[in-house]
């Protein structure tokens, strides 16, 4: 048996004669010649044209309350998530500042988009600032009044007063970008102004959760990003604006190569509303959702778990006017494919209130188009809650699934906000079977199989002549919320 040291040395051995016999090709030997390489892009174009109209933005703060840096755990959006990691955006600072100056001051970076002096930038840049600042590429230093911010997108719009002749950025158009392409950023990070960095788009679509702006979907690039970058440009290879640069996904706060850019589409429709209103309007459906489990893919015979399962519709709600029910998986908006819950909430907040669009569901095994007239979202509320409490149980016969159901008097139905003759109350749980799927006493059932159920006799019937191995999906409401319980009926029963 050869040593592992002789192995080794055999290996670099047959590598070198592979380098010197194509080096050293004797007469009538023709070395392969290797292929091309394909040229990287060259930035400098786009850097010199656009770099005048990008600034930086300086925020002030008199009593000393400068927000904190915000982080949050990682969440839905993101595979392999490392419990350790956090979203963070970023604020800056100024290089080499004095102790007074970093306890009052925040830097991040913004962008012209048009001559007349708007900037945009992150909304957590300015957060509560009593002065804001920017400086332009020529070194002027300017005011800027804050127009108008949305939370919800994490946009602010400036305005600086300069002539009408500033540099401006060009717009581009977000929803065309694809994974793989090259993508730019300038802007300010560690307070060093004008710094370019590049990478390319690893996703599009992209939802970090249902409690980091739920509403907006965002750009994942490889882009060098830190503190200061906040509300800088991301550029394509056109020299056009693509997205703002938002947050990171670090544990170290520093970058980890994951970036998130707010699409330009979506920041442009905000601008347009807080030029003329003040505020950002949101369409509003008025539904819970969940994802689909494989008990339900079992119990409604799907191909798949995509789509997002309907646990709730507000009364008097845009979906409830059209008829959409519990129990419905709805499969695409407005001719946008829905592969889970997160894909849902973007699409409807975009959307213009009393915009009339086509619903795909299905509905007890059958595909149906619903039109719904879009509501609007109050400010500051959801236009789709997604359901963040984990559906883990089916049910089937009481008896058989181990549950003892009583009828749900009218006070509590009332003070549940549910409607006359809706759900029936679970008053003890017997089986280990409902017990491991999370069912409790005091739970809700308001429907089995999709079919409602108002009464002890109504359970009975949508439960009799459940089989053992056999799953039984129930919609169950605990403290005002609603999921759906997959449970398999357990064997020997």
């Amino acid at each position: 048996m050869n040593s592992p040291i002789l192995r080794s040395s055999r290996l670099s051995l047959l590598v070198c004669c592979a380098l010197v016999g194509t080096a050293f090709a004797g007469p009538g030997v023709h070395a392969q010649s290797a292929p091309a390489m394909a040229s990287l892009p060259d930035f400098t174009g786009i850097v010199q044209r656009n770099a005048p109209a990008v600034v930086q933005v300086e925020a002030k703060y008199d009593g000393g309350d400068k927000p904190s840096v915000r982080g949050k755990q990682g969440q839905g959006g993101m595979p392999d998530d490392p419990q350790a990691e956090l979203f963070r955006r970023f604020f800056g600072m100024p290089a080499m500042p004095s102790p007074e100056e970093q306890a009052h001051t925040s830097l991040g970076s913004g962008f012209i988009i048009s001559g007349d002096g708007y900037i945009l930038t992150n909304n957590h840049v300015v957060d509560h600032a009593d002065r804001v600042i920017v400086r332009l590429q020529d070194r002027r230093i300017l005011d800027a009044k804050v127009v108008g911010t949305d939370p919800t997108y994490d946009i602010a719009l400036l305005k600086v007063s300069a002539g009408a002749n500033l540099p401006t950025v060009s717009i581009g158009d977000s929803h065309s970008l694809k994974p793989g392409q090259w993508v730019l950023a300038i802007g300010s990070p560690f307070g060093f102004d004008y710094t370019v960095t590049q990478g390319i788009v690893s996703a599009v679509g992209r939802n970090l959760g249902s409690d980091d702006q739920p509403y907006t979907s965002f750009i994942q690039t490889d882009v060098p990003i830190n503190r200061g970058n906040s509300g800088g440009p991301l550029f394509n290879l056109q020299g056009q604006v693509v997205g703002i640069n938002s947050q990171i996904y670090s544990g170290t706060g520093g970058y980890q190569g994951v970036s998130f850019s707010i699409p330009i589409d979506m920041a442009m429709n905000a601008v347009n509303q807080l030029k003329t209103k003040g505020y950002v309007t949101r369409g509003q459906l008025g539904v819970h959702v969940q994802a689909v489990t494989d008990d339900m893919e079992k119990a409604y015979h799907l191909p798949d778990a995509s789509g997002a399962a309907v646990t709730d519709v507000s009364s008097g709600s845009a979906a409830d006017k059209a008829g959409i029910q519990a129990g419905d998986i709805i499969l695409s908006y407005d001719g946008h494919a829905i592969s889970s819950p997160p894909d849902l909430p973007p699409l409807v907040a975009m959307t213009q209130p009393g915009t009339r669009v086509p619903l795909g569901i299905l509905r007890k095994g059958s595909k149906q188009t619903v039109q719904v007239t879009v509501g609007t979202m109050p400010r500051d509320q959801d236009a789709v809650d997604s359901s963040s409490a984990a559906p883990s149980a089916d049910n089937g016969g009481a008896a058989a699934l181990g549950l003892t159901i009583k009828p749900l008097d009218s006070a509590t139905r009332q003070q549940m906000n549910l409607k006359p003759g809706q759900g029936v109350l679970v008053g003890d749980v017997t089986g280990d079977a409902a017990a491991q799927a999370g069912l409790q006493p005091g739970d809700v059932i308001l429907m089995v199989n999709q079919q409602p159920v108002g009464s002890v006799e109504a359970f009975r019937a949508a439960t009799k002549g459940v089989k053992a191995g056999s799953t039984v999906l129930l919609l169950v409401r605990r403290n005002g919320q609603s999921a759906f319980i997959g449970l398999t009926v357990p064997s020997g029963k």
